[in-house]
């Protein structure tokens, strides 16, 4: 697998449409991810708190490190003091959690929300009523130390690819819903991260800024 061959293909695919893409390097050896770093990209995902920090220590300071897993209360202070982007927060729990540890390292920290959007009962993720209930509550307004970016949803893992453009139409629909209604402190509508590597060309059509793909950068995951 040619890592800088298929960034640089990711590059130009990804040329003009506004969209990002972030390098999903989880269960990959340190060497691949310098081998995509060396060609100047710089953003890669994790889903797994002790790889991120692990890879964090070793690998180069200026990578933006983006937590794109489920991630546990009691596991965040681990990565605060660093992580450029935690894309799946899925409660207020979770969410004021963030906060309080974003306070002890004295940083704001870039967060979007998870929308639950598949049809399916395994994927985490807010409802739209849940969402609402989220940014409208006056203890929202009170959390200084994180700032909402956008929102974030994982399609149905199915064959059907006008189920898969439905969801994340749906999915920009709510984005867009945030951005014009809800101005203010604690949210910046920048960032809709839908996409992987089997539905990424669909997520792009879709508005998506930001897609998450690992195997056709890196090849098959191990486990």
């Amino acid at each position: 697998m040619d890592v800088k061959k298929n960034i640089k293909e990711f590059e130009k695919i990804l040329a003009g449409t506004g969209c990002r893409l972030v390098a999903v390097s989880k269960t990959k050896p340190n060497d691949l991810i310098l081998k995509a770093y060396e060609t100047g990209f710089k953003d890669f995902g994790e889903n797994r708190i002790q790889d991120l920090v692990a890879k964090y220590e070793i690998l180069p300071k200026d990578i933006n490190w983006h937590m794109i897993g489920h991630l546990q209360s009691n596991k965040v202070k681990y990565i605060v003091s660093f992580v450029h982007l935690i894309h799946a927060v899925d409660s207020f729990k979770l969410l004021k959690e963030i906060n309080k540890q974003g306070a002890k390292v004295s940083r704001v920290i870039p967060c979007l929300l998870q929308i639950h959007i598949a049809d399916e009962t395994t994927k985490f993720g807010l409802d739209e009523k849940e969402l609402f209930a989220l940014i409208e509550s006056p203890e929202f307004k009170e959390l200084q130390n994180v700032q909402i970016k956008g929102l974030m949803g994982m399609a149905t893992n199915t064959d059907n690819k006008n189920q898969i453009r439905a969801e994340f139409k749906y999915l920009r629909t709510l984005f867009e819903k945030v951005k014009n209604e809800y101005q203010q402190p604690g949210i910046k509508m920048e960032e809709l991260s839908m996409g992987m590597s089997g539905d990424y060309d669909i997520a792009v059509e879709e508005g998506s800024t930001l897609i998450r793909v690992g195997s056709a950068i890196f090849g098959a995951r191990n486990y």
